[in-house]
């Protein structure tokens, strides 16, 4: 089996990642905006509790989804070195191996969130009177989890292989008509937080359809066909090496952020309300930046495994300059437009935006930084390197944040101490990360100078 893809070991590498990340980051942005729709409904057309409810559950939400999908990171750095190395059946085992695993991944979490989301959310110091709605909507949420792990997987593959523009036209279709079922559902229907649930599941299933029956029907060395689902030990290997400490790292970063909105929920509904809002509208620049996440994760994938070292530099380089100049741009575009866009979430709660405007103050100024260690950590994850910069995430990003809420935010009970533990966190883990990174890539070149 062979492919006609062109890989990304050859060639000039600024419009080679500008041409990768520019489909990635609208394919996110639309995510978010589809995302935002679920608050902005609910916050116009329901109630500010309503808001809270689906505004707050993301942080849980990622606790039990990450673990999985840091497989699919796995998947993304296996099939990049085998496509890199022309290995196209290799490509195969590992597309199946990967798939199996989501499957079976995603109906373990479905059942779990299902079954103790109100325990995870009372935990969590939900407010009361936000609680019965909040796990109103993770109950529903939870029904599509294997759908959108299935999705995230096929789109992982198709990333590692150059193709970003497909989970694009995807994501677009299945985003729109969970738009317009939000409306449906909760305007016409009256269904509240359960009619943006269900909208959302509904997407979630198209999209897997839509990615499941295009790798079924191509002729690439990543085709997709059901009777293949089989786990092969050394690609699972692989996977795991990779993924499971990516997405133990994503866990216990949710951890980390449950703990910051266990903080938040301390101060009451409306801090929630502007919390959640402003963590909303950061999130179109945290997606954008993750886009040069992915990039500098397959370039640098596909080019250990055709062994152009000689690229990595170069690539990692570029990452770090484009990520800072989206961070900052999107920082500074939230800040001067932090009212109107919070006004959209919350039209009637002035005081709610207020809250959220202080949230923005503090974090969306410096989330380049955020860009920069996720640019790190795709180097060296590209590189196969993933349990290092996981303890380094750990102790650098999650175990400061949680140790800095138990001291200094425990004796100085205010928003800007809790948010402050964000920037300084990024700082120091990418600082870590970059040492890591050099140190993983000499030995890289000294391997292969032994080798010839």
């Amino acid at each position: 089996m062979h492919s006609g893809n062109k890989t990304l070991t050859e060639g000039p590498l600024t419009p080679q990642i500008i041409r990768f990340i520019l489909p990635l980051m609208v394919t996110g942005i639309l995510q978010l905006l589809y995302n935002a729709a679920d608050s902005i409904v609910v916050g116009r057309w329901e109630s500010t509790n309503a808001l809270a409810a689906v505004t707050s559950v993301g942080s849980l939400i990622n606790l039990l989804v990450n673990l999985f999908m840091g497989l699919s990171v796995g998947t993304s750095v296996a099939v990049a070195h085998d496509y890199g190395a022309k290995d196209y059946e290799g490509v195969s085992r590992t597309v199946h191996t990967s798939y199996l695993v989501s499957f079976i991944g995603g109906v373990f979490v479905s059942a779990i969130g299902m079954i103790f989301s109100r325990q995870f959310l009372i935990w969590m110091k939900s407010d009361p009177a936000v609680l019965p709605l909040s796990t109103e909507y993770l109950r529903i949420y939870f029904v599509g989890t294997t759908a959108n792990m299935a999705y995230n997987f096929g789109a992982s593959v198709l990333r590692s292989v150059g193709d970003t523009r497909r989970p694009l036209y995807f994501l677009s279709i299945s985003g729109l008509i969970n738009v317009l079922l939000n409306m449906l559902f909760v305007i016409v229907f009256h269904m509240g937080v359960a009619g943006v649930a269900w909208a959302t599941v509904i997407s979630q299933i198209l999209s897997a359809v839509f990615v499941i029956v295009y790798m079924m029907h191509t002729r690439e060395c990543f085709r997709f066909e059901w009777k293949k689902l089989r786990i092969h030990p050394d690609k699972l290997k692989k996977i795991v090496v990779v993924g499971l400490p990516a997405g133990f790292q994503g866990t216990v970063f949710s951890i980390s952020n449950v703990i910051i909105q266990s903080s938040v929920n301390s101060f009451g509904a409306l801090v929630m309300a502007g919390n959640g809002a402003a963590a909303s509208i950061e999130g179109f620049t945290y997606i954008a930046m993750n886009s040069v996440y992915h990039a500098s994760l397959t370039f640098v994938g596909q080019n250990v495994g055709a062994r152009r070292l000689d690229r990595i530099n170069k690539v990692i380089f570029r990452c770090l300059v484009i990520v800072t100049v989206i961070g900052l741009f999107f920082g500074a575009l939230s800040n001067l437009l932090a009212g109107p866009l919070l006004s959209i979430y919350l039209p009637e709660a002035p005081d709610a935006v207020a809250y959220g405007r202080i949230r923005l103050s503090y974090i969306a100024l410096p989330y380049f930084l955020c860009g920069m260690m996720e640019v790190m950590v795709g180097g060296q994850r590209g590189m196969g390197l993933s349990l290092i910069p996981m303890i380094n995430a750990l102790v650098g990003s999650c175990l400061l944040r949680i140790v800095w809420i138990a001291t200094v935010f425990a004796a100085h009970h205010t928003l800007f101490m809790l948010y402050i533990s964000y920037p300084i966190s990024w700082l120091v883990t990418t600082l870590a990360h970059s040492v890591v990174y050099g140190i993983k890539l000499h030995r890289l070149k000294q391997e292969d100078k032994i080798r010839e």
